[in-house]
């Protein structure tokens, strides 16, 4: 099993120091690849098979996965965070970012946002 390996393999103590940094993810592909290597395929095709692999679907309903394939999306989204990340280390950073978006349409109002007048 790829996943297993990738994982004995990042907390493995000897090589943890070298792999901080890489995604377990990355790690899992790089096992395929090989897997793919051995079992004759060419880098082309086994690059192919990951293009094909299921990415996030905004319109996917994750509370009708099971637990293997929600924890596949929650790992492509917390690669994606890390990428897109920005640190304080970045020459880009800015730390108190303001927004002002349009109020083009009339805004709805949502149920638990009325005030009913209730104490809690």
């Amino acid at each position: 099993d790829c996943g297993l390996a990738a994982e004995q393999l990042k907390n493995n103590p000897r090589h943890k120091a070298y792999l901080e940094g890489v995604s377990l993810r990355q790690l899992k592909k790089l096992y395929r690849l090989l897997k793919g290597h051995l079992g004759g395929e060419s880098l082309a095709e086994s690059l192919e098979k990951f293009q094909k692999e299921p990415s996030i679907d905004p319109e996917e309903d994750m509370n009708k996965l099971d637990d293997k394939e929600l924890a596949k999306r929650k790992s492509i989204m917390d690669e994606l965070f890390e990428k897109n990340r920005k640190k304080k280390d970045d020459p880009d950073f800015i730390y108190d970012i303001e927004v002002e978006f349009p109020q083009d349409e009339q805004l709805e109002s949502c149920g638990w946002d009325v005030d009913s007048g209730e104490e809690i």
